[in-house]
């Protein structure tokens, strides 16, 4: 009996380090690369919702090398509005999404931006300057006054992602394996104010 309770300790050091040791890699990308929403606000103006945030992006090596090479990056700002039950789920009311796509021309030498869901295209000289552009979210409309019904709570969601699916087909797979490539922020929540 012993003897295997000895056995059993090495294997399970050795199974423990070799995890340890795959996890570490993971770990120490987290401190080098993120986005996060700093904040984030729905208010009132005229008949309209409109949104406001604040946005940090912080790329990774892997995502800035595929961008200085020509490989556009789409990001997703999605953005929620639920209103709360007792007794159900809550009820989504708006399930919006802003994208953005960000990509490098050599031979112009810039960063060019692009609302995908406006259409606007805007031309920087340095990544942070496009990424300046990406950060800031002013006065974008999500609905209308009459889709809030008084008397009810309700809570904004926000989170923004890099869309992976929308990479190049043979870049994907590395996407998928590589933790480099999860360029994704937490759900900011925050109660609406009617």
């Amino acid at each position: 009996m012993r003897g295997s309770v000895n056995l059993k300790l090495p294997l399970l050091y050795v199974f423990l380090s070799c995890f340890s040791a795959w996890l570490l890699p993971v770990s120490s990308y987290g401190d080098s690369f993120a986005v996060d929403i700093r904040k984030a606000e729905i208010i009132l103006q005229n008949d309209s919702y409109v949104l406001s945030a604040d946005i940090s992006y912080e790329l990774s090596p892997r995502a800035m090398d595929a961008l200085k090479n020509g490989v556009p990056l789409f990001w997703v700002m999605q953005v929620k509005v639920q209103q709360q039950r007792d007794y159900l789920w809550n009820k989504t009311v708006v399930d919006r999404n802003i994208r953005y796509r960000i990509q490098y021309h050599a031979l112009l030498n810039m960063y060019r931006v692009r609302n995908e869901n406006r259409g606007d295209v805007f031309n920087f000289s340095t990544l942070s300057a496009a990424l300046d552009l990406m950060s800031t979210v002013r006065d974008f409309r999500i609905m209308d006054k009459t889709e809030i019904v008084s008397g009810k709570d309700y809570l904004a969601k926000m989170k923004v992602r890099l869309d992976r699916d929308a990479l190049p087909l043979p870049l994907r797979p590395v996407a998928y394996a590589n933790p480099q490539w999860y360029l994704s922020s937490d759900w900011y929540v925050w109660p609406l104010k009617k």
